[in-house]
């Protein structure tokens, strides 16, 4: 079964459709496994859905697709189907076509596994979709009333006279699980939440080993976080943002899509808490806001920041009409730099010339070029117009300059004709596959379309692009074997 392409949204247990009474719905086969969930609704009288349905849905059908005197082998191979697209239940209107459900759809879903629900006369299929959207509105609603009293508790605690083991209490309680503080030389300086046992204790400090940077390797050569999964908890290590060897762990016996915030958030509030008082970094922060208050040039301060070419970075945060300071700092450990800035609704940070600046989940960013202190300014008017462009084509990240160049270009033209015609040599002595092959991916695989391109039967163009499968060994399906064969036709 395919892993379901999932909406960043919660999804919706099969059991509160089920408990909706205005809806009515009635679960007659399959599994009462009340983890069963639903990421959306999807209706559709085809025969065959699969090529429809991406994984996950709820699949509405009033029968129209099935044929006079269907018997159990039509309602296995439409169940199968369904199935193997990864749909989570089927709900089958009892009206206007069909007065009961078929029984052989009920056996068919009972060998299957497949959870098939009844929806009465009385129940429209929009009435079950806007059920499914008001559940998934209800459960955002939620997830986000616990990640902002999350935030607001580890605030707190980070202003107690014992702030380290007060934010480590607030996060264990909050994740429901264990939350750890390891120093830089991997010895554990607090710990708050249940004891996992030696198990996961060991696991769990293994884990922050590979986050914590060693002081020889460049300061992007580990990873921020690392996750792994033992005893049935959930673990996660978090290198705080301060550069010197601080690690938060985790161990939750789950992993709800709220939790990596307030982990993130807690990280934040740890780093600031350990960084300025173990480190001289903020000591250097310091000396360089009085020179260049006493009028010193951005040049003459920069070493004391720890480099001299920096990029700059606007932020703006998804969804929210301008940042609050702990958002601010959030990106800030996400990037790797202190020096943040809250600009309005814009978060401006330097980041160090020579660390590669990633998407972060929940912004939208704008890079600019690495500089020297003289062109700071012109970096950061480069970060404005890269945010500015980034928001207008909904890209999470744009840096300045970026795509110089087309991909193709990177590739020589001999050796790019020549891998073309290797590719493609099963096919060179049929045209017509290779015309229908071309047709087909650059109207991205729809079989309607291609038809109409060509003039031809859909079901030809079914059985050409099977044949161009079979004569070159691939599947189709995969992005990447289309994006290659995609390059070998441009070249033909």
């Amino acid at each position: 079964m395919p892993e379901p392409t999932v909406p960043p949204t919660p999804p919706v247990p099969l059991d509160a459709l089920l408990a909706r009474a205005d809806l009515g719905l009635r679960r007659i086969a399959g599994p009462a496994d009340p983890a069963v969930v639903v990421h959306w609704a999807h209706t559709s009288e085809m025969a065959d859905p699969y090529p429809y349905l991406l994984g996950g849905e709820l699949l509405l059908s009033a029968g129209v697709h099935v044929p006079d005197g269907a018997g159990a082998g039509y309602f296995d191979a439409y169940v199968s189907r369904i199935v193997a697209a990864g749909g989570a239940a089927l709900g089958f209107g009892v009206a206007p076509v069909h007065d009961t459900v078929p029984g052989a759809l009920v056996e068919a879903c009972e060998m299957h596994g497949l959870p098939l629900l009844e929806v009465p006369p009385r129940t429209t299929f929009s009435a079950v979709a806007r059920a499914v959207w008001q559940l998934m509105a209800q459960a955002r609603t939620a997830e986000l009333r616990r990640v902002t009293e999350a935030q607001q508790s580890l605030a707190t605690a980070a202003a107690r006279p014992d702030p380290v083991p007060s934010v480590l209490q607030q996060l264990a309680r909050r994740l429901g699980g264990r939350a750890v503080l390891y120093g830089p030389e991997g010895t554990r300086i607090a710990a708050a939440g249940p004891d996992p046992g030696e198990e996961t204790r060991a696991a769990l400090a293994k884990l922050a080993e590979v986050v914590r940077p060693s002081g020889q390797e460049p300061s992007d050569a580990r990873p921020s976080s690392a996750s792994d999964t033992v005893a049935g908890l959930r673990l996660v290590a978090h290198a705080l943002g301060n550069g010197e060897g601080f690690v938060l762990g985790t161990a939750a016996p789950q992993r709800d899509a709220g939790d990596h915030t307030i982990a993130s958030v807690a990280a934040v509030l740890l780093s600031l808490l350990t960084g300025e008082r173990h480190s001289g970094s903020g000591a250097g922060r310091s000396s360089a806001l009085v020179r260049l208050l006493l009028g010193a040039a951005p040049a003459e301060v920069a070493p004391l920041l720890g480099g001299d070419r920096w990029r700059v970075v606007h932020g703006r945060p998804d969804g929210r009409a301008a940042p609050d300071p702990v958002a601010a700092s959030a990106l800030g450990a996400a990037l790797g730099s202190s020096l943040v800035d809250v600009a309005g609704e814009v978060v401006r940070v330097l980041v160090p010339g020579g660390r590669t600046v990633e998407r972060v989940p929940g912004w939208t960013l704008g890079v600019s070029a690495a500089a020297a202190p003289r062109d700071w300014r012109a970096a950061d008017i480069q970060a404005a117009r890269a945010l500015a462009r980034a928001r207008a084509t909904r890209a999470p990240l744009l840096r300045h300059g970026e795509r110089p160049t087309a991909l193709t270009d990177l590739v020589p033209p001999a050796e790019a004709d020549a891998h073309a015609r290797a590719l493609l040599a099963p096919m060179e002595e049929s045209p017509a596959l290779v015309d229908t092959l071309r047709t087909w991916l650059s109207l991205h695989g729809s079989w309607d379309r291609t038809a109409v391109a060509l003039d031809v039967h859909r079901n030809t163009v079914r059985q050409r692009i099977a044949r161009c499968a079979s004569l070159l060994d691939a599947d189709l399906d995969d992005p990447d074997v289309r994006m290659e064969l995609w390059f070998a036709l441009r070249r033909t």
